[in-house]
């Protein structure tokens, strides 16, 4: 899946310029205005110069016509740092897409589609971004960069997990998001693109891990993919089929309306109990049916003005 193309096919993507001056104001610019005023490409305003000031930035040629010393301030220059956590297991293929497009999407496609269109504002903004991605290994660390060269690096390896054939069958999403929160040293913004499924462990287990990446103060945003229709609420037809868990083998035959009111019961008490581990540990939870809009999806995360606390 070539990724800039699907993104310009978005109507997130139509008006990108438009689209990042409007998000200085909202989601990304409210949680990381830089606590330092200095001085970066953009002229602001005048304000006039005190005495024991840099005279680096004094407005000589104002001087000339006013006879009264100002300097130049400029827009601050952000100084976010934001690394994306991709989980790339078996489990996050699903549902099998033959041509994986912004229209057609599965769990791995929504994740690396949505990072890279996080990266383009980012990017935008002169700020540095980070990737780890892990299965039954930490396949990949990318740290925090905001380089062109950097950006098109991840970029080219977002598109590659895209097209895998071959993901890896296990999940070992609490020890991987453990290393991950250890390697994070500075303050950062956490997008961690995940659907919360692993047999290796418990869950209190895994919503500790996610508890580890609030170390140092960082910022957490939960992107939980699901297909809502079949893994929420097992909406399948209602002849015998073989259900195959993708990561262990194991399998099971049956009729779906036999177990879908318990299957939805049991997952919404899962459900429900993970948002409840976001909130207590002032994690911002984003649950995405993947076959919703992506745009709408996007859009609905940015325009929500918060806080980098």
């Amino acid at each position: 899946m070539n990724l800039q193309s699907e993104l310009n096919k978005a109507t997130l993507f139509q008006n990108l310029e438009l689209l990042a001056n409007q998000v200085v104001e909202g989601f990304i610019s409210g949680i990381h205005k830089s606590p330092f005023h200095g001085f970066s490409a953009e002229f602001a305003e005048h304000k006039i110069y005190n005495t024991g000031e840099s005279t680096k930035h004094i407005d000589w040629k104002l001087f000339g016509k006013t006879d009264k010393l100002y300097t130049k301030q400029y827009e601050e220059e952000t100084n976010l740092r934001c690394h994306m956590i991709l989980d790339n297991s078996a489990s996050m293929y699903y549902p099998e897409v033959k041509d994986l497009n912004i229209g057609n999407l599965n769990k791995i496609g929504f994740g690396v589609l949505a990072i890279a269109a996080l990266m383009n504002i980012l990017k935008k903004q002169r700020d540095a971004v980070g990737l780890s991605v892990y299965s039954d290994s930490y396949q990949f660390y990318y740290p925090e960069k905001g380089s062109e060269r950097h950006h098109q690096m991840l970029l080219a390896k977002l598109s590659e997990i895209s097209l895998d054939t071959k993901p890896a069958k296990q999940t070992e999403t609490y020890t991987y998001l453990h290393l991950i929160a250890e390697k994070l040293k500075r303050r950062s913004l956490v997008f961690l693109f995940t659907d919360m499924f692993q047999t290796a462990t418990e869950d209190e287990k895994l919503f500790d891990a996610l508890r580890h990446l609030k170390y140092n103060k960082h910022e957490v945003v939960l992107f939980h993919l699901l297909d809502t229709s079949t893994e929420l609420h097992f909406d399948f037809e209602n002849t015998p089929k073989r259900f195959f868990d993708v990561e262990t083998g194991e399998h099971i035959d049956l009729y779906s309306d036999t177990v879908k009111e318990g299957y939805e019961k049991y997952m919404n008490t899962y459900f429900e109990e993970l948002k409840l581990k976001c909130a207590q540990y002032k994690i911002k939870y984003v649950g995405v049916d993947v076959k919703s809009n992506f745009s709408k999806v996007l859009n609905t995360l940015m325009v929500e003005r918060q806080k980098f606390l």
